[in-house]
């Protein structure tokens, strides 16, 4: 028997039991039959950031952004292609800071387009400035090697 993780469901926030070693299989969510990993970062908000924060067994990866901000515009393709190409050993998602200001507050955020990695809801590194997908990939990479 294979080992579970709970996965938040990106389409509606449902905490669902998924076998380890089935991840990569294109699991859907049985409440609301979408895919559990699309390949996208899921859009946050203040109510869905505690649930996919304390539920999501895989790390999980959030870009703190705003809409006026030109280096998190710049970023939005390269954490994108990062979601693609990582997901399912990764959760991607983004939290709007304008619309969304208490969890910014809560973590401390300071300057945009920040980074931070979670994992069982606890923090395990951040990074603050834009980045391309090949230095996401490798950062992400050493975070989680160190949180292991």
């Amino acid at each position: 028997m294979s080992d579970t993780l709970h996965v938040v469901c990106g389409g509606c926030d449902s905490v669902l039991r998924l076998p380890a070693d089935r991840l990569a299989d294109g699991p859907r969510c049985p409440k609301c039959h979408q895919p559990v990993f699309t390949g996208k970062p899921v859009e946050l908000t203040q109510s869905s950031f505690g649930q996919h924060l304390e539920h999501t067994g895989i790390p999980l990866v959030v870009d703190f952004w705003a809409p006026w901000c030109g280096p998190c515009i710049a970023m939005a393709p390269h954490f994108e292609a990062a979601a693609r190409a990582l997901e399912p050993r990764y959760r991607f998602a983004k939290l709007n800071t304008e619309d969304e200001p208490e969890p910014a507050q809560r973590f401390g955020i300071r300057s945009i387009p920040t980074l931070i990695v979670f994992r069982g809801g606890r923090e395990l590194a951040r990074h603050s400035g834009a980045v391309d997908s090949g230095t996401l990939t490798r950062w992400l990479a050493g975070v989680v090697g160190q949180g292991d």
